[in-house]
């Protein structure tokens, strides 16, 4: 059981440090706010998510 928990505790840790679960607490989020709305699906959600990356002058010069 212990190992389970290991894993698991290590799976949120890497799901959170690469960023694959920003959109669980999106979707969490929308739905706590506003229950009505209907969140962006994963693929806009992602495309919202690159689009305002590559626009902050913060983050440096991409090239690819």
């Amino acid at each position: 059981m212990k190992v389970r928990q290991a894993v698991g505790r290590i799976r949120w840790y890497v799901r959170e440090l690469t960023g694959e679960s920003a959109y669980d607490h999106y979707v969490a989020h929308t739905r706590a706010c506003d229950p009505t709305t209907e969140p962006l699906t994963r693929r806009a959600f992602e495309r919202a998510r690159m689009d305002a990356r590559e626009a902050d002058p913060r983050e440096g010069f991409r090239c690819c």
